[in-house]
């Protein structure tokens, strides 16, 4: 059986693709390792390469705010990638380098057991739910995979570039809220925030 401990050392042992030779830190994934709501984008990016944390650049931030407009924390989900190492200059993971990673992320999500899956972006969404998946037509819908509820979004880091996509997202965000409430979740916004300054009637989310 599966520790995290163990299945980290064994990945970070991990030469089935060139991505080990060229990466400073292996990435593996953060967050709570019982939770019922897993995050998974494609790869590390150089932020993330240097501190071996996924998710810790302006993206990172983003996703954070998004996460508590759902009244969530990171430290209530997990965050992890398709690929554990970054791909030079942040290119796409290859296939190939996808597929050398896919047993890692299967033995994640196995010792993980959780209820619903967020795809950030393309590469997630392609590697997880469909090889043809078209994020900009078909994000926000749900698809029953291997008993888990699987959504995709835009990655954080395509909402920073165009800003335009953001509503899209928040309505994604509003269908795992959803999900989360009926597994028993409160998923109150307010809760997370620390002054008043924020209303309910101009929370984007709500």
């Amino acid at each position: 059986m599966d520790s995290f401990e163990q299945l980290k050392q064994d990945c970070s042992l991990c030469s089935r693709c060139v991505l080990g030779a060229t990466r400073k830190n292996l990435v593996f994934g953060i967050g709570n390792e019982h939770s019922d709501l897993v995050f998974v984008g494609e790869g590390p990016g150089e932020k993330e390469d240097l501190q071996g944390i996924p998710f810790v650049g302006p993206a990172g931030q983003l996703l954070d705010v998004m996460l508590k407009l759902i009244g969530l924390r990171r430290e209530d989900v997990y965050i992890c990638n398709i690929v554990k190492c970054r791909p030079p200059m942040n290119r796409d993971p290859s296939p190939e380098e996808r597929e050398a990673c896919s047993q890692w992320l299967q033995r994640q999500l196995a010792l993980i057991d959780p209820k619903i899956i967020v795809c950030l972006g393309r590469i997630s969404a392609t590697s997880l739910i469909s090889p043809s998946f078209k994020i900009t037509k078909e994000h926000g819908q749900w698809y029953e995979i291997d008993g888990r509820k699987v959504i995709a979004t835009y990655h954080p880091s395509a909402l920073l570039r165009d800003v335009s996509k953001r509503p899209e997202a928040f309505a994604d965000f509003r269908e795992i809220r959803s999900a989360l409430r009926a597994l028993g979740y409160p998923c109150d916004p307010l809760s997370f925030y620390s002054s008043g300054t924020m209303e309910a009637e101009n929370d984007p989310v709500l």
